[in-house]
């Protein structure tokens, strides 16, 4: 394939490996932009060999992209980078994803969620400023919140109950959770604190400094560039896990908790939607919305068909501290201001990538 950039525009993509990071590297590569990736494999170091994001890397040479092998947490680094780029869009996709992680890390997960975060705003500021800002924050920013909705319990899975109405606090939407949620006063574990000061500082720079930015607050992100490990990449870890014959733990409520699924294509072309008119310091969610939600047994059940093969696993009574039950994703906010977007990639889409072998 012949790449060609009429626009000559030319991104930065952080995370560049990784699951979101390498599909914004693959999307704007095929529409002709000149792209740019930071990651040093910090995944790797957080999860072992699950985590490594080689392989990605590696499939993404065959592709006009320049890579740097440079940690976010070093400022200088990132100026160096910016500075030399003077990129057009910035994505702001490399992270610690893990509440257990954090847990057992905190400062490491300070350093690369939030501070990491300011490293890169402060860069842009400086040698970019009229680049638009995209950051991949989490729904993990409204901490267990999501969990005073009241819901009743399904055979395979729990969801809203609209039967008895719902808490006055609480808007009532059955299409799932929109960004009218506080994310204060409630359990966010330690993950979820740090994305906070990374999603607040973001939009701050937005009113701020008047640049460009927009927080993408994502349900679960999923695709087959997913490096799943048992503390991050719940539906990639699993279908990993019933293709190799390992062994599976559920953690909680059942294992009939509830996420939607977006496949990271669809945020890549969310960013590029919100690039060619950005709207500075807003905030979106984002998320597979409720025809892309599944459960945990229900995900076992499509997987197990989708390979013709059986998992075993076992439960574990205590569930993950400020893990959700049920989250969907309300995306009406972003549809209305980008109408243009849509979900392209089916659950059934997702299922059948994620079992295929590679």
């Amino acid at each position: 394939m012949d790449y060609i950039n009429p626009m000559n525009k030319t991104v930065l993509v952080t995370g560049s490996s990784g699951l979101v990071g390498s599909e914004c590297v693959r999307y704007f590569a095929s529409k002709g932009w000149q792209v740019h990736g930071i990651d040093n494999n910090l995944r790797q170091q957080f999860f072992g060999k699950d985590g490594d994001t080689t392989p990605n890397r590696e499939r993404l040479k065959s592709l006009p992209v320049e890579s740097y092998d440079y940690d976010i947490r070093e400022p200088l680094s990132v100026r160096l980078v910016v500075e030399s780029v003077r990129p057009d869009l910035v994505l702001h996709c490399a992270a610690q994803p893990s509440h257990d992680f954090a847990t057992a890390n905190p400062r490491l997960d300070f350093e690369v969620n939030a501070l990491g975060t300011l490293n890169v705003l402060e860069a842009t500021r400086e040698y970019a400023p009229d680049a638009v800002f995209c950051f991949c924050s989490t729904n993990k920013v409204y901490g267990d919140a999501p969990n005073r909705r009241l819901l009743k319990e399904l055979p395979t899975r729990y969801d809203f109950d609209d039967s008895h109405g719902i808490l006055p606090e609480i808007p009532e939407d059955m299409n799932g959770f929109d960004e009218r949620w506080d994310i204060d006063q409630s359990r966010h574990s330690l993950f979820g604190a740090s994305k906070v000061a990374a999603d607040i500082m973001v939009q701050e720079y937005g009113h701020t400094y008047g640049m460009k930015t927009g927080c993408f607050r994502c349900g679960c992100l999923t695709g087959s560039a997913h490096a799943g490990t048992e503390q991050h990449g719940f539906l990639a870890y699993l279908a990993k896990c019933v293709k190799e014959g390992r062994p599976y733990r559920v953690y909680g409520y059942k294992g009939k908790q509830v996420r939607d699924q977006l496949h990271a294509a669809d945020v890549a072309s969310a960013f590029e939607a919100f690039a060619e008119n950005p709207r500075p310091g807003e905030v979106y969610n984002l998320g597979g919305g409720r025809e892309n939600s599944i459960s945990v047994l229900e995900a076992i059940d499509a997987l197990e068909r989708a390979t013709g093969k059986r998992l075993e696993w076992e439960y574990v009574e205590q569930a993950r501290g400020g893990d959700h039950i049920v989250y969907i994703s309300d995306c009406t906010k972003f549809r209305t201001h980008y109408p243009s977007w849509k979900v392209t990639r089916s659950l059934q889409d997702i299922i059948a990538e994620l079992a295929a072998p590679r």
